[in-house]
């Protein structure tokens, strides 16, 4: 069973999704943010990819990027670190990062390489879907790859029906029509679109993202969703403290422990 599954089927409920970047705040910290994160209760992990050009990304997870990048991180270098992740991480963990870089690197090399260190699934904003069905899929099927697509309130319902029949382990619902960042609340505008894709009945179930930095923004998620996902507000928060009590109040600030 991928790991992913395994999650999901542990908890029905509230899983907690962090994002954070590979080689940020310092290049030897990605397996190490990664353990802390698990020893303080996060249930899936979400590691990207530094790019100079990202279309999704907000400022803060940017500048995080571009900091990671000046540290020296690379595919070549991330994979050497996550050799030894599943020694000590047993949750799911998932890379999330754009096309042009794994192109370079090459796209089976890029699968065996993540099936090798233990990694669950990607997310690729800009992968194309006609590409992963036509092309990609059982590349990224034969290493037992997840490929997470994104919604968004302006996606039609037939490209969400057709993400929900190609997709695995869950769809990541962009909560707004934005690039990331951290806010306060959930407007009325995103609650009736969370009811709108809950109305679709959808076979796969989703995690939402962009937006959620808090208890209160990842309690009101959770009620459409069966999780959310942290990112920016967890990037800030490690950009100035990345200790291990840091990041365990961090996360239990979160899921209230």
């Amino acid at each position: 069973m991928n790991r992913i599954d395994q999650a999901f089927a542990e908890r029905k409920k509230q899983l907690l999704n962090v994002y954070f970047t590979a080689g940020f705040p310092a290049l030897s910290d990605t397996v190490v943010i990664a353990e802390r994160l698990q020893e303080s209760g996060a249930h899936i992990l979400e590691i990207g990819l530094p790019y100079s050009d990202p279309i999704a990304d907000g400022p803060t997870i940017q500048e995080s990027s571009n900091k990671a990048i000046a540290n020296g991180m690379s595919l070549k270098v991330l994979f050497g670190q996550l050799a030894t992740l599943r020694e000590k991480v047993s949750i799911p963990v998932i890379l999330m990062g754009y096309l042009n870089p794994i192109i370079q690197f090459g796209i089976e090399k890029f699968c065996e390489k993540c099936a090798e260190v233990g990694i669950d699934g990607l997310i690729l904003p800009d992968l194309p879907m006609y590409e992963y069905e036509n092309i990609y899929k059982p590349i990224f099927e034969v290493h037992n790859l997840y490929n997470i697509f994104l919604i968004t309130p302006q996606t039609s319902e037939a490209r969400i029906r057709k993400i929900d029949d190609l997709s695995n382990g869950f769809i990541y619902m962009v909560s707004s029509a934005s690039i990331t960042g951290a806010k306060n609340d959930i407007s009325e505008d995103q609650i009736k679109y969370f009811n709108r894709i809950n109305g679709m009945n959808l076979k796969n179930r989703r995690l939402i993202g962009f937006g959620i930095s808090n208890k209160t923004t990842f309690d009101s998620a959770c009620q459409y969703a069966s999780g959310a996902i942290v990112g920016s507000a967890f990037i800030k928060h490690i950009s100035e403290d990345s200790s291990k009590q840091s990041i365990n109040k961090f996360v239990h600030q979160i899921l209230d422990k």
